[in-house]
């Protein structure tokens, strides 16, 4: 029996074993036989679990301020708090830290004290979405593997803010304030692991410039894009999920192939102004099309291969993959035409 896996799956269990195995390497590296070694000094405002003893739990507590966090704390969760700064002095014994959650704070700029990021060494996931932040802080930790800013008021990217970020694999900076002014050539410059870039609800009226090359999943919704460069996908070969949701994108701004990219296998382009479906690679699984303006399929027009090609390979020849297929919220009347259902012979969904 030959065992066959979805390549979309297959990277949703590759990019989970990661963070199951990176996350379990960083709380297993603290042997039990070691904890008396730290003091167990709990502060007040927080609860210290004693099943998990370098864990720090100081969220919901009305918090206006960073407590001393002692040395043995690893994973720090200060969220939903009403804390405005970010200085040293709460983290001098703090060298082991490895994750800290800040979200749902006051946070600005101005409030952080110049280099107090940077020192934590250690650092791995910083998240501080839901704050007051202008711009990306800087420095940053290097070792950073995940920066989580969703719902700030950013609107700059200081420069070289990202270039010693070699192992961040996740980016999000959705609903912020970006322009495409922000987003320079050389931004994302150095991210040279990066995996997850989300820039999704911001002002963006363009493609963003030099996305990392080695970008899994693209998530660009609820922008103002227009149009996609051609050959713009040749750069970043590796690109599987793209969401391009609620924008601008009509018919003559997607140039003839511009999605015909054999490393997508999910496309997302719901919500804009198309009246045709553009031209899809055969590796395609999942197609988003909902609520444009498309008035008909044609099969033999959108089949990746000839539709005779695709009758004669049935079940077993290198026919195009798409297995789920979204058109509601245009002005297709059902049936589905014959030629679609040949040429998409894999089609397990398709909602019109």
């Amino acid at each position: 029996m030959t065992l066959k896996v979805c390549p979309s799956l297959f990277l949703l269990f590759l990019v989970h074993s990661v963070w199951t195995r990176t996350v379990r390497q960083v709380y297993d590296e603290l042997d039990p036989e070691h904890w008396s070694h730290y003091t167990f000094e709990c502060p007040q405002e927080c609860f210290c679990p004693p099943s998990f003893p370098n864990a720090l739990y100081c969220d919901n507590k009305g918090l206006k301020e960073i407590p001393a966090i002692p040395a043995r704390i690893w994973y720090l969760y200060l969220q939903n708090n009403l804390i405005e700064t970010i200085s040293e002095k709460p983290f001098v014994n703090a060298t082991h830290l490895r994750w800290i959650n800040l979200n749902k704070n006051k946070i600005t700029n101005s409030g952080i004290e110049s280099g107090v990021l940077s020192k934590l060494k250690r650092l791995l996931y910083l998240f501080l979405e839901d704050n007051e932040l202008e711009e990306v802080p800087a420095p940053l930790p290097v070792g950073l593997e995940q920066l989580r800013l969703a719902r700030n008021k950013i609107s700059r990217i200081p420069e070289g803010v990202f270039s010693n970020l070699e192992n961040l694999t996740m980016l999000d900076l959705h609903q912020n304030s970006l322009l495409d002014s922000a987003l320079q050539s050389d931004t994302f410059q150095g991210l040279n692991s990066l995996m997850q870039l989300n820039i999704a609800k911001n002002s963006l009226k363009k493609m963003p410039l030099s996305i990392p090359a080695n970008t899994l999943q693209l998530f660009l919704d609820n922008n103002s894009i227009e149009v996609i460069p051609e050959n713009y996908f040749s750069a970043i070969p590796k690109v599987t999920f793209l969401r391009l949701n609620y924008n601008k994108l009509s018919d003559d701004g997607i140039p003839s192939n511009g999605f015909n990219v054999s490393s997508i296998l999910d496309l997302q382009l719901s919500h804009n102004q198309l009246t045709k479906i553009p031209p899809i690679n055969a590796h395609l699984e999942h197609l988003h099309l909902d609520h444009n303006r498309i008035k008909s399929v044609n099969g033999t027009q959108i089949c990746p291969v000839s539709i005779t090609v695709a009758e004669d390979y049935g079940f077993y020849g290198n026919i195009p993959r798409l297995r789920y297929l979204r058109l509601d919220g245009n002005e297709i009347q059902p049936p589905i035409p014959l030629d679609v259902m040949i040429c998409f012979r894999l089609l397990q969904a398709v909602v019109i």
